[in-house]
């Protein structure tokens, strides 16, 4: 079975709203590529105590949530560049489907979830605003729940593609698009 993709499925029916939401996700994806090139391999702060490492450690320092720093300092810290590397794969793709508009939900529930990490990181740390966090977290769930891939991104593009062909990869891709 397939699914039909009609113009009347759009949130945002005119013109220069999709524009603005286009440049709203670019803007996001963006902020996660970038937030994604300050993890510098292959130590990502770990020697200098700085970097990725310093704001890891945070977690264990300026606790937010117990069992979030106990995972941290149980799990993360003693693989921390493993962890290193993971972060930067997730974060540099998170960024770069964001900006592409590519299974945009899928990507904009990982960056929910990214965000939230780094949250519970440091949102007790000294000199941190607390609200940077709350607004990656709110702008992430914006573009999961208007689908914002549809709008100047491949998801738009492709979603017709994939309603015409019947496989689990389809339908995984519309549903995450």
């Amino acid at each position: 079975m397939t699914e039909t993709v009609r113009p009347t499925d759009e949130v945002v029916p005119d013109r220069i709203g999709r524009v603005i939401l286009g440049a709203f996700r670019i803007t996001v994806g963006m902020l996660w590529l970038v937030n994604a090139g300050w993890k510098r391999p292959p130590d990502f702060g770990e020697n200098s105590g700085r970097g990725l490492y310093g704001f890891t450690t945070d977690a264990v320092e300026h606790e937010v949530f117990p069992p979030f720093a106990w995972l941290v300092r149980e799990a993360v810290l003693p693989n921390f560049r493993a962890f290193g590397w993971g972060v930067l794969i997730v974060e540099a793709a998170l960024g770069a489907f964001l900006t592409l508009g590519l299974l945009t939900r899928l990507w904009a529930l990982v960056g929910v979830g990214q965000a939230i990490a780094i949250a519970l990181s440091v949102l007790n740390a000294p000199d941190e605003w607390p609200w940077s966090y709350y607004l990656m977290v709110a702008a992430n769930l914006v573009l999961f729940a208007i689908a914002a891939g549809r709008y100047v991104g491949l998801d738009g593009v492709l979603r017709p593609v994939w309603a015409q062909r019947d496989t689990w990869s389809a339908r995984m891709a519309l549903r995450w698009s």
